[in-house]
């Protein structure tokens, strides 16, 4: 991943925008992104009305600090349309498209922004939720190597992967499509977040698939409940001891000797320069990890 882009997206939680007392409590929670949904959460004889809610409260002085996210309805339904002309007055960091099937659904709503003079600060992220949608992943991911593309980020949609393959809900069955998205992000250099633990009650299994996402390579988790919250922003940071082994490889290889080392033996190991990449990146989530504790207190 790109160092200089790197943002923090532990914890992202879902907030159906019919919902407005779920909308003003976002504001006190400490999850690293919000995605306002119009689509999923919200029934189609509401649609209309929770756009118009949710267009109220993203401009108003209660939306949250942290980063904002808009999942509109699929351009190819009724509603698409509306919901990217209005997601695009509110000002969110990146609008979520859902059900992309290949590349042509990211630059169609890339196209659809230019003409709107949206800003090429406003991103779009991308669900990875349907067969399509895997069988296309490079391509879909590769968009993000190209800025004038906004795609940022690659969010699992596990839930409507299991109904489209017919497939069994459990972990050990969607990894390997899990890592197939993760492998696509990676390539492109944009964000993978891994899909929901429908269980919110349960926080041995949030915590456990949070661990597995982690070891998967994904940045962080969609969460459907603020209970949720807390489990993945701990998991998703680097531990005491990953940051003190950074800081040890960064140093060894920031020696004079070493500059044109490509490859240095630490406490009997032997490290090359990716290892140093790989370093850098762990610290520049800790870091991010302590400015986003600090402006908690």
């Amino acid at each position: 991943m790109r160092i200089a882009s790197f943002k923090l997206r532990r914890s992202v939680l879902y907030c159906p925008a019919s919902n407005p007392k779920a909308m003003e409590k976002t504001g006190s929670l400490n999850c690293d992104a919000v995605i306002f949904d119009l689509e999923d959460s919200v029934a189609p004889a509401e649609k209309a009305a929770a756009r118009e809610r949710l267009r109220a409260f993203l401009l108003s002085d209660a939306r949250p600090a942290c980063e904002t996210v808009v999942r509109i309805n699929a351009l190819s339904s009724k509603w698409g349309t509306d919901d990217l002309i209005a997601a695009r007055g509110m000002k969110p960091d990146a609008i979520l498209l859902p059900k992309v099937n290949g590349p042509s659904d990211i630059l169609s709503a890339d196209e659809a922004l230019d003409e709107m003079d949206a800003p090429p600060t406003l991103k779009l992220w991308a669900m990875m939720e349907t067969p399509q949608a895997l069988i296309n992943a490079g391509p879909i991911a590769a968009l993000g190597s190209n800025p004038a593309a906004r795609l940022d980020c690659l969010v699992a949609g596990t839930n409507d992967l299991v109904k489209e393959l017919r497939a069994s809900s459990d972990r050990d069955v969607l990894r390997p499509l899990l890592l197939q998205i993760v492998v696509a992000a990676r390539a492109a250099g944009i964000a993978a977040i891994d899909g929901v633990a429908n269980d919110f009650r349960d926080m041995e299994v949030v915590a456990r698939e949070c661990a597995e996402a982690r070891a998967m390579g994904y940045d962080g988790k969609t969460l459907i409940h603020p209970s949720q919250i807390y489990p993945a922003n701990a998991i998703f940071a680097p531990t005491a001891q990953e940051v003190m082994e950074a800081r040890e490889i960064v140093e060894i290889f920031s020696r004079p000797e070493n500059a044109d080392t490509n490859v240095v033996s630490l406490n009997g190991r032997m490290l090359e320069r990716l290892h140093l990449e790989q370093a850098e990146v762990l610290l520049a989530q800790a870091r991010a990890v302590e400015e986003a504790e600090e402006s908690e207190e």
